[in-house]
């Protein structure tokens, strides 16, 4: 009886263990683990110092210039922090359990308008924030989604965008800052494309509105704040083009704009209103304009220019519109620039292979002449790593199905023996990987000895608007074929390890994924999909209201039956049983973008079909994770799914 008993309580004990190690939850609940077993204790200290690095983008200056607001991570999600002078202490102003999303300093001011959402929803509020006390008031209503906090000069109202009206529409609103009650809507969205201002004339009588459609299609309107009347001033109802609208001039009666009109790739122009007259700035520049940023007296402008993914700054005088290259920034990736409010000063994020995101301000003052002198305001902790002994990224480009040529970054390290591949693919899928800093490649550089290859597949962003538009619709698995094809490029690498591949991506990456796995499965040994689409038909009728619209000019609209029984053959979940390589998915439960759905309808697929899955899911999370806490369990798991599949 007794060796019964222990029997029994043995079998009890094991199936336990085993149920344990099926589901279980971290994070206080927070976090869902099904069928990823516990992380050893060796990789959760290898990781630390990797999982500790930290980041500070220029967010601001204060009214005087003198001063500079960053976000950075001291807790669990990045916070705002002001910052007094350059190298000095960072001193944290919001204390919020969750990150803090985009910032707007009100002009003449020290208020700031910032938005934030609750569990990665994405239904922003606006909230106004003053510095001096860390006190601050939300303006919108708690439940819509709101956003593109756009100050009047005078300092008076905010225009902004919001759901408000139907939980759907892109609305136009303005309120008065210190009016709760005084919201207005001014522009009513006709349709379910992205509308929103972008700049204020000096008056306060007109704004301008920018109407996006999609990455090759958008339009730009001049709106009257009393009337409520639109005019169409870029654009047409009958040809696309891309046309983002940037501000108003010094003189108030003509624009700048960015266009792809006239060129292959997105230019600076001007628009004289009283004339029509259109200006290309920018033509001798064989690249996209992907930044801007203009002075408070208009009398001069910066725009950043994304050269082959990597970044450069100019500056332009706006009344003759010469511009010259800034020749002392490093090399490296550009961002977040804006004018100090006396124009003095122009404040810019860098980001590197070598160097997270910090925060530099060209002093515009000293040195006129030479544009500038650069001074680096912040230097962020790298968790103790020796960052001359990262591996660099080298620039590639391999042949496709069809003769093109892909563009590509691998980070490889000296070769003693044919090293295992990862591939990391990009999401948008109008999005472009770029040589920045990622501590992940250099973990698995570091710890898997793996070779990274981040590919920009056609439909990717930064090539010109040809490639842009490769993949689009009855197109789609063409950029799968481009994944094919670096599977053969690899194979003739003497230094590259062809037998052991693994593909990693996030959103649309995810479905890339997904694809990879469906078709290559026979030469890939893992695969992460990481908020990913395992159904375009699923997700474009799951998706939140308002950006399907958006979403069907890039993928392809499912209620047309020719469409839909397409978006139906490619969907990686009705083709399960083709994938044959074991497959990590990764979720937000609260992801607006890629619904929850769409990773538990093929983890269950998976399952039926008795494949391999591992399944995390973080329920106070969208699309990505956020929350450090989450994250450094997702990177450890990563690290052990290859370690023991790779």
């Amino acid at each position: 009886m007794r060796k019964h008993l222990f029997l029994v309580s043995c079998l009890f004990l094991f199936s336990s263990v085993i149920a344990f190690a099926n589901e279980r939850t971290e994070n206080n609940g927070n976090l869902i683990l099904k069928n990823i077993p516990i992380i050893p204790e060796n990789i959760k200290n290898d990781l630390t110092r990797y999982q500790n690095i930290r980041s500070a983008p220029f967010r601001g200056f204060n009214r005087e210039g003198n001063g500079i607001f960053i976000t950075t991570r001291f807790g669990n999600v990045s916070q705002l922090h002001r910052v007094r002078k350059q190298g000095g202490a960072r001193e944290q102003i919001t204390f919020f359990e969750e990150p803090i999303g985009s910032i707007s300093r009100k002009p003449g001011g020290q208020l700031i308008a910032f938005t934030m959402d609750a569990g990665g929803t994405e239904n922003n509020q606006i909230f106004l924030l003053d510095p001096k006390n860390g006190s601050s008031v939300m303006l919108t209503d708690g439940k819509s989604r709101n956003g593109g906090a756009l100050w009047e000069k005078n300092g008076s109202r905010i225009a902004y965008q919001s759901t408000r009206r139907n939980g759907q529409s892109n609305d136009v609103w303005i309120m008065d800052s210190k009016d709760l009650n005084s919201a207005e809507m001014i522009l009513e969205s006709p349709d379910g494309t992205w509308w929103g201002a972008s700049d204020w004339s000096e008056d306060g009588k007109k704004i301008l509105i920018q109407n996006y459609i999609s990455i090759t299609n958008a339009k730009a309107y001049l709106l009257d704040v009393q009337s409520k009347k639109i005019e169409m001033i870029l654009g047409s109802n009958e040809n696309e083009s891309y046309n983002a609208i940037l501000s108003f001039d010094r003189s108030q009666n003509g624009i700048f704009f960015l266009t792809n009109e006239y060129g292959e790739f997105n230019q600076l122009a001007h628009k004289d209103l009283k004339t029509n007259k259109i200006n290309v700035l920018t033509e001798g520049i064989p690249w996209d304009i992907d930044g801007y940023a203009i002075s408070s007296d208009h009398k001069k402008a910066a725009f950043t220019v994304n050269e082959g993914g990597m970044g450069s700054l100019y500056l332009m005088d706006t009344e003759s519109k010469k511009y010259r290259k800034v020749s002392n920034i490093p090399i490296g990736l550009i961002g977040g620039i804006e004018f100090s409010e006396d124009g003095t000063k122009l404040g810019l994020t860098i980001n590197s292979y070598q160097s997270p995101s910090d925060s530099y301000v060209l002093d515009l003052k000293k040195n006129p002449l030479l544009y500038g002198n650069l001074n680096r305001w912040t230097v962020s902790e790298i968790g103790g790593l020796d960052v001359s002994e990262f591996v660099s990224p080298k620039l590639i480009s391999y042949e496709s199905f069809d003769g093109r040529m892909i563009p590509a970054f691998i980070y490889a390290n000296e070769c003693t023996e044919p090293q295992p591949v990862i591939i990391s693919i990009h999401g948008g899928p109008e999005s472009q990987s770029r040589p920045s800093f990622s501590q992940r490649v250099q973990l698995w550089s570091k710890r898997l000895g793996a070779a990274v290859i981040t590919p920009n597949v056609r439909g990717s962003d930064g090539y010109g608007k040809n490639y842009l538009g490769l993949d689009n619709g009855f197109l789609r698995e063409d950029s799968v074929k481009d994944i094919g094809a670096l599977l053969d490029w690899v194979e003739a690498q003497p230094c590259l390890d062809s037998d052991r591949v693994a593909v990693i991506g996030g959103s649309y990456g995810g479905y890339m994924v997904l694809a990879s796995a469906t078709h290559y499965s026979d030469r890939l040994r893992a695969a992460v999909d990481i908020v990913g689409i395992s159904n375009f038909v699923t997700f474009l009728e799951n998706t939140e209201d308002y950006r399907r619209d958006l979403r069907r000019v890039e993928y392809g609209d499912e209620r047309d039956p020719e469409m839909r029984e397409h978006l139906q053959s490619i969907s990686p979940n009705n083709n399960i049983e083709k994938i044959n390589v074991p497959i990590l998915v990764v979720q937000g439960e609260n992801d607006p973008r890629v619904p929850v759905t769409e990773s538990e309808q093929v983890v269950k697929s998976l399952e039926e079909k008795q494949k391999t899955v591992w399944y995390m899911n973080a329920l106070n999370e969208g699309h990505g994770f956020r929350k450090k806490e989450n994250r450094d369990i997702y990177e450890q798991t990563v690290i052990l799914f290859f370690e023991k599949y790779l």
